[in-house]
C-alpha cells in the first residue's frame, strides 16, 4: 500500500507557531477545521493520525465526520482517567495552566524536563523547537477545559477501523488506558511497542516511521475486509 502514499502534516489554529482562529471555542471547532483540511481534495483511502491532544481531536472528529476518513490512527490519545489524573486536576488550579505553560517552554528548565519526558537523546534544535511551540501555543490553557471527563464519556462508539498505538514505556499516558479507549473504537487493533515512551517520533523518527507504516497497512487490510465480508441477511 506505499506505492503513491502521500503524508500530510497540519498544525491546528493555536498550536505551535499557528495563529489561533477566534472562532474555535471548542473541540468541535477543530473537528470542523480539520473537516475542511481533509476534503481538500486528498485522495481516498485517507488514514488519519492523532498523538496525545491530536488523538483527542480525531476522536472528535469521529463523532462528527466518520465517512470522511478510510481509518485512523490512535498514538496514546488524552481523555481516559482524567477525573483521576493529578495533571488534569491541577490545571484547573488558578494561574497554574499559565504557571504550567510557562515553566515547559522555559530554556532554563530544558534540562529537567528533558530527564522528565524523554529516555533517550534528541538533538538539541529538536528539543529547542519542541519546547518552544509549548511556549508559544495560545490554546493550551483551553485545552483543559474542552478536553475533560464529561467530554470523554459523552464520546459515542464509532465503527471506523482504527489502530490503538501505545508504547509498553509509556509515562505520560500509561498503556493500560487503551482499554478504555477500546470502548469507543470497537473495531481496532492494537500496537504496543516495547521500547517505547511518549515522543518516539522525535527519539527514534526512523522506527517511528517503521511502525506508523506498518499500521497503515493494518488499516488498509481492515478496510477492505470490511467491504468485502458477507452482510448478515436483512
Amino acid at each position: 500500500m506505499h506505492e503513491g502514499l502521500a503524508l500530510f502534516a497540519v498544525t491546528l489554529p493555536g498550536f505551535g507557531f499557528t495563529p489561533r482562529d477566534p472562532k474555535i471555542q471548542s473541540l468541535k471547532g477543530f473537528a470542523d477545521w480539520l473537516a475542511r483540511e481533509v476534503a481538500a481534495d486528498t485522495p481516498r483511502p485517507r488514514y488519519l493520525l492523532g498523538h496525545g491532544i491530536g488523538g483527542s481531536i480525531a476522536c472528535e472528529f469521529l463523532q462528527h465526520y466518520p465517512h470522511m476518513v478510510d481509518g485512523v490512527i490512535l498514538h496514546a490519545p488524552v481523555g481516559a482517567h482524567l477525573e483521576r489524573r493529578w495533571f488534569p486536576r491541577l490545571m484547573r488550579l488558578p494561574g497554574m495552566r499559565r504557571m504550567a505553560q510557562w515553566m515547559l517552554g522555559a530554556p532554563l528548565l530544558t534540562p529537567l524536563w528533558r530527564r522528565l519526558l524523554f529516555r533517550r537523546p534528541v538533538p538539541r534544535e529538536v528539543l529547542r523547537r519542541f519546547f518552544a511551540e509549548y511556549r508559544a501555543c495560545t490554546v493550551f490553557g483551553q485545552l483543559f477545559d474542552w478536553i475533560n471527563a464529561s467530554w470523554f464519556q459523552s464520546l459515542r462508539p464509532i465503527a471506523v477501523p482504527t489502530i490503538l498505538l501505545w508504547g509498553e514505556q509509556e509515562r505520560v499516558l500509561r498503556s493500560g488506558q487503551a482499554d478504555v479507549f477500546a470502548r469507543i473504537v470497537p473495531v481496532h487493533q492494537r500496537i504496543l511497542v516495547p521500547d517505547w515512551d511518549h515522543f518516539p517520533m522525535l527519539e527514534s523518527p526512523a522506527d517511528y516511521s517503521r511502525v506508523v507504516m506498518d499500521a497503515l497497512g493494518r488499516l488498509d487490510h481492515m478496510r477492505v475486509a470490511s467491504t468485502t465480508s458477507p452482510r448478515e441477511p436483512a
